[in-house]
């Protein structure tokens, strides 16, 4: 699945750009050394992503179209239609697998290298374990198998979801005109950041990739946290060797902490 790849670079350095000027949350941590960390277990991600989860999608989704699979052309004669609905069921497919990454212990332990970052901005958009990466390879060819329709949907849905998961994960502050319009249709930093929070229930929500609407429809969408009462990152992974390189690819290998208790209780072990 191709699309014009120099898009999410300059995205991503716009981005970067942007919430030097215009932040929204205050950072806790030192941006360099967090930069470091982010962009050696990203390239890790990203060269799976690229060794795998393309190959793997690219070939299913030429079977798929070869063979006229999915739930789209079921539905649908019409090519456009048929667009309209393979779009919007990968995005609702999507909140459902983010939703298992949150509740099933074993995606956790990987998805949770994810939100042990202490702040939260833009390098976290890509900082995911590459076990992960690897595993979501599988969902991403059922995905295509499952819903079917026109390449060019999967191509277009590909690009904007990752334009808008940098944009998500950024740490820029829109003005608040600008955030209510786009959150009724787009899931924004604002709503994101709360997602990242260290506090259960407020992790426990959001889980929306591209449209904020599945957390409208499913009830899980949170609008109530300020962004300065929002501490991010995982209590019970919150000590600073936790976020060297070596330590989050270990994580998900060892024996799991509490997530939702600070480090400094005195039952807690680190």
């Amino acid at each position: 699945m191709n699309y014009p790849i120099y898009i999410i670079p300059l995205a991503f350095l716009a981005l970067l750009a942007l919430e030097r000027l215009f932040p929204l949350r205050k950072p806790k941590s030192r941006f360099a050394a967090r930069l470091v960390v982010n962009a050696l277990i990203s390239a890790l991600a990203l060269s799976v992503a690229l060794v795998v989860v393309k190959p793997v999608a690219t070939g299913v989704l030429q079977r798929v179209t070869e063979n006229h699979w999915g739930l789209a052309p079921i539905m649908s004669t019409n090519l456009v239609m048929q667009g309209i609905v393979a779009f919007l069921l990968m995005d609702l497919s999507f909140y459902y697998w983010h939703r298992a990454n949150h509740a099933w212990p074993l995606l956790w332990r990987f998805h949770n290298a994810h939100h042990i970052d202490p702040d939260l901005d833009v390098t976290t958009a890509v900082r995911f374990h590459f076990v992960e990466i690897g595993y979501s390879s599988a969902f991403r060819a059922l995905q295509v198998a499952l819903i079917g329709g026109p390449p060019l949907t999967f191509i277009a849905y590909e690009l904007i979801f990752q334009l808008n998961t940098l944009f998500q994960h950024s740490n820029v502050r829109l003005p608040m005109a600008w955030e209510r319009g786009l959150n009724f249709v787009l899931v924004t930093p604002r709503i994101h950041g709360i997602h990242h929070s260290k506090r259960f229930h407020e992790t426990n929500a959001n889980w929306s990739s591209v449209f904020s609407w599945w957390d409208r429809l499913h009830g899980t969408l949170r609008l109530d946290v300020a962004q300065s009462d929002i501490d991010i990152g995982i209590a019970g992974y919150a000590f600073a060797r936790d976020n060297t390189v070596a330590a989050v690819l270990l994580m998900p290998f060892r024996e799991q902490r509490d997530y939702w208790r600070e480090p400094d209780h005195p039952t807690h072990k680190p």
